[in-house]
């Protein structure tokens, strides 16, 4: 999957002589928690962010005529200028990267200079929770399995045995053996137990769910 795919493209923006006040005032209506700064022919130029904002929101002890004046400031007096940017052809996986290394919660998505969306850490949650069909009634199975070509054929003959549809394949390493893998199938069936049976029938651990009467 590529970022053009779940990147926001109705972006709400700002320029950077506007006041601070103009971006509290739009976070507020549009419950976002971030800004792009733009020119006017579109290019990205800054970010402010929820944070900045309240950073540079005099405290309520101060002079009411100071607060005004504070909040009168243009923007570009807070933005952040230095700013990590992704492209819409990007894989999701590596813009998760991104954040995850960087600690962001907001990446702009740039084509040719010029801003044409936006994604927060909200949709690749929500872009995982997709990918893995966990909104979808399904049966979670965790098979440890060598890690070795053809293991995935092997353990999906036992689906197509059952006629039972698979929603999502996670794979990782096993964190306690280098040599194996775990594998994550969210199958489309209530009741695993036959399925699983096969599964362990071609030779494979079932990590989960390790039901009453079944051996591991």
């Amino acid at each position: 999957m590529i970022v053009e795919e779940i990147m926001k493209t109705k972006i709400i923006t700002l320029t950077q002589d506007q006041p601070i006040l103009d971006a509290a005032n739009l976070m507020l209506q549009h419950k976002v928690r971030h800004l792009p700064i733009i020119t006017e022919d579109n290019q990205l130029i800054g970010l402010v962010s929820d944070r900045d904002i309240r950073d540079a929101t005099p405290s309520i002890l101060t002079d009411p005529e100071e607060q005004k004046d504070v909040l009168k400031k243009p923007i570009k007096s807070i933005m952040t200028t230095n700013l990590i940017t992704g492209h819409p052809l990007d894989f999701v996986e590596e813009i998760g990267a991104i954040f995850y290394e960087h600690h962001i919660s907001c990446l702009p998505i740039v084509k040719d200079k010029k801003l044409v969306g936006i994604i927060t850490e909200t949709d690749l949650l929500h872009t995982l929770i997709e990918l893995t069909g966990a909104h979808q009634p399904a049966s979670q199975i965790e098979i440890k399995a060598p890690n070795r070509a053809g293991v995935l054929n092997e353990i999906t003959t036992a689906f197509r045995k059952q006629k039972v549809n698979i929603l999502s394949v996670l794979i990782y390493p096993d964190k306690k053996d280098e040599s194996y893998k775990i594998i994550v199938i969210r199958a489309q069936t209530i009741n695993p137990i036959h399925l699983i049976e096969d599964i362990k029938k071609a030779g494979y651990q079932v990590l989960w769910p390790n039901l009453p009467g079944i051996e591991r």
